[in-house]
């Protein structure tokens, strides 16, 4: 594989972490407190919730961290359940990452970023296109900006890796000093009162189902954590970077939700919360004013900008990898000579995310995001435990603390999570197992249709190639050195 061909390590520890935090800082904790509360009903088990949620985070963050550290590559789960489990299962996780991980949730931050931005500037949701003075078209406003913004950051993070990071650290910094600014702000303002968050709290609400499924809803918010492992090929001394920027980024977010919440339920009673997506914003307004609610709109629709560049930078490495296993379309293992960005990737990722935006309402999105995120993300630690079984590598730098509780506690937590999901919100759950089985007949399409043609035409010489197993794995002629898959 030639230089050209390749992914370039030009990302280091501090750009890592950036990436993990606006991966994770995005359009969750702006709008689903609102839907959290209506579930669980009361502002303290609100706030547990985020509690609960940040601790899966970190313990997946621990868990992905040394999975991070034992194969540094493009690709991250997709990398990681190969190996683990072979391609099938491999295949499905990056199909995940593609419709679920990456496209819906740059679909929804997307559209927060225009409900957001047109709040700010007081524009009408719909406009009306008249001819001859008759109603001709009607088109949505935040359809239209939403679409804009997806097709405008992809196409700078096609451009260059190097330009599209610097402006990925600028938008992060940005958005944390808001949330910051605004956390401060907040909790000096005499506007709220500390009776909203006054009520008692029992641990049974833990055990409630509505609570597993108010889970859904964090889950879908702290997502993002695993950000840094995607980005594996091009992370500088990755074995260490990997899972520093994970840990870190992770922590970070964990306390500015917890905080940022905290000032939502001193500002807002739980009845003018319950329910409401721009929950910051209504938050802002409560505190301050509506002359500053109206700033604060505009800020954190320029914060969700930060959400949806990290996403857009972060997936397409995984049909990238993919597509370099032979089991996706090799259209999208190409990277630019010039650029070494994987353009074509990044362009398929922004078309599906731009179909979502048309199609689909943000609530079913949040749903549907979170079971199925849940569902690989358990998978993956089980992976983990597997690998450390099979006892077949060697032992990494950095390895999970607290094993075997830590894997323990995310796979049960996620499980709980996806059981509940299933009897409360069938249908995106339905939905859910489409894509999967849409996954499925995929795989068996490139496996039979597309792999089995390509073995045939590698077996001449000068390089000899072949599929050992589902694991990806690539036996070179010996008198050639061995190819690095990275």
């Amino acid at each position: 594989m030639s230089a050209a061909s390749q992914l370039k390590r030009e990302i280091g520890l501090f750009s890592a972490i950036a990436i993990v935090v606006a991966n994770m800082v995005g359009t969750g904790i702006f709008t689903t407190s609102g839907f959290i509360l209506q579930e669980v009903g009361s502002s303290s088990a609100l706030l547990l919730g985020w509690l609960v949620g940040g601790a899966f985070a970190l313990c997946g963050a621990l868990c992905y961290g040394e999975l991070g550290a034992r194969y540094p590559q493009a690709g991250g789960e997709y990398v990681y359940l190969r190996e683990a489990f072979g391609k099938p299962v491999a295949f499905l996780s990056g199909w995940i990452s593609l419709i679920v991980g990456f496209s819906a949730p740059i679909a929804a931050a997307a559209i927060a970023f225009s409900v957001y931005l047109l709040k700010a500037v007081g524009a009408d949701a719909d406009r009306v296109v008249t001819l001859f003075g008759v109603p001709a078209v009607t088109f949505s406003l935040p359809m239209v900006l939403a679409i804009a913004v997806v097709a405008l950051l992809s196409i700078l993070h096609a451009h260059s890796l190097r330009v599209g990071s610097r402006v990925q650290n600028l938008l992060t910094l940005f958005k944390i000093a808001l949330i910051v600014t605004f956390i401060g702000a907040g909790m000096f303002s005499s506007g709220g009162s500390t009776d909203h968050i006054s009520e008692g709290l029992s641990l049974g609400v833990l055990l409630d189902g509505k609570f597993a499924v108010a889970l859904i809803f964090i889950s879908f918010a702290y997502s993002g954590w695993n950000a840094a492992a995607y980005l594996g090929g091009e992370i500088q001394r990755p074995s260490r970077n990997i899972p520093l920027a994970m840990l870190a980024g992770t922590l970070i977010v964990t306390a500015l939700y917890l905080l940022l919440n905290l000032v939502y339920v001193y500002a807002l009673p739980p009845e003018d919360m319950s329910g409401v997506m721009e929950v910051a914003a209504a938050a802002g307004t409560g505190l301050f004013g509506p002359g500053i609610g109206r700033w604060l709109n505009g800020a954190i629709s320029l914060g969700l900008l930060s959400v949806i560049s990290a996403m857009i930078l972060a997936g397409p490495r995984v049909y990238y990898a993919m597509s370099r296993d032979g089991i996706f379309f090799p259209l999208f293992g190409r990277v630019s000579s010039a650029r070494h960005t994987p353009a074509p990737a990044i362009g398929l990722q922004a078309a599906i995310a731009i179909i979502m935006i048309i199609s689909a309402s943000y609530d079913k999105l949040l749903v549907y995001i979170g079971f199925t995120l849940s569902l690989f993300a358990m998978l993956t630690v089980v992976g983990l435990i597997r690998v450390r079984r099979a006892g077949t590598d060697e032992a990494p730098a950095y390895r999970t603390w607290g094993y075997p509780l830590t894997p323990l506690f995310f796979i049960l937590g996620n499980l709980w999570i996806i059981v509940f999901s299933i009897k409360s919100r069938p249908a995106p759950v339905v939905w859910g197992i489409i894509t999967i089985a849409a996954g499925l007949g995929m795989y068996l399409y490139f496996h039979r249709g597309r792999l089995q043609p390509r073995e045939k035409k590698a077996s001449n010489p000068p390089v000899v190639r072949t599929l050992l197993s589902d694991r990806g794995e690539i036996e070179m002629n010996p008198s050639k050195p061995k190819e690095d898959l990275s």
